[in-house]
């Protein structure tokens, strides 16, 4: 799962979904700087991913990437199942895409604890390009993957995967409807026992200072 799926899937807190969208800016023992909101925003893309890349219909997804392009799979995949939930948004959400995107931009600017600039600059460059309006569109997609090649060391073939895309689109499509419906359910079920594990450490901590 993309940037899109991430924040749809987060909680709403502007701290929580900025988490999720800088886990892959923030490695190691950097993301113990980050406010305690943050780094729950940080485990929940995490746990994604994990269930995201163990999962047998995104593995479907993948196999149906064929060479040059098969080592990129699970980039091109991400983008992707993204592309799908902006297309067919209101199979998930009851509020119009345009005015879910603005609400989660207006999130992430407005969020005022100590951030890295460079994670700063990141977050407003995302609201400035419009990143999340991107996937909405094969163009869109394109532009996405052009972005990530620029990004890499040596020149790749990435960008060609929106070609990928629409050979592909209806199988991709109806793997994509299988399995968000279930990495849906699996992260609120995360988040319901996360949870339930910091409410009883509160509980633990007020009777332990109750004692002294």
């Amino acid at each position: 799962m993309n940037w899109l799926a991430h924040l749809f899937l987060s909680e709403d807190d502007a701290a929580y979904r900025i988490g999720n969208v800088i886990a892959d800016w923030v490695k190691g023992e950097a993301r113990l700087s980050l406010p305690l909101a943050v780094r729950r925003g940080v485990a929940c893309h995490l746990e994604i991913d994990r269930f995201t890349d163990a999962h047998p219909i995104v593995h479907r997804s993948h196999a149906r990437i064929g060479a040059p392009l098969q080592r990129f799979a699970g980039v091109l995949v991400d983008v992707f199942y993204d592309h799908f939930l902006a297309r067919d948004w209101a199979h998930y959400c009851d509020q119009p895409f345009v005015a879910w995107k603005q609400r989660v931009y207006a999130q992430l600017l407005s969020f005022d604890a100590p951030l890295h600039p460079k994670v700063r600059a990141g977050l407003e460059r995302m609201v400035r390009e419009d990143w999340l309006g991107c996937y909405a569109s094969v163009e869109g997609v394109r532009a996405i993957l052009q972005r990530i090649a620029a990004r890499l060391s040596r020149p790749t073939p990435l960008a060609e995967g929106a070609a990928v895309l629409v050979t592909h689109y209806e199988a991709l499509r109806a793997d994509f409807h299988a399995f968000f419906p279930q990495v849906r359910a699996h992260v609120r079920t995360w988040q319901h026992w996360q949870d339930l594990r910091r409410s009883e450490g509160d509980h633990a901590t007020t009777q332990l200072q109750h004692r002294h």
